[in-house]
């Protein structure tokens, strides 16, 4: 069972990893998650 889910892991990775194309693909991809959760973070600061 370990070996199945480390497979799965390694293949979603692999597939996220073939979406990006390029390292700075991947880098745009880290950049725009940050800047949702700081967006988010920003909403729920600002409603308390």
């Amino acid at each position: 069972m370990k070996k199945f889910g480390a497979l799965a892991l390694l293949m979603a990775f692999l597939m996220a990893l073939a979406g990006c194309n390029t390292v700075k693909g991947i880098g745009k991809d880290v950049s725009a998650a940050g800047n949702g959760i700081h967006k988010g973070a920003t909403a729920v600061s600002n409603k308390m």
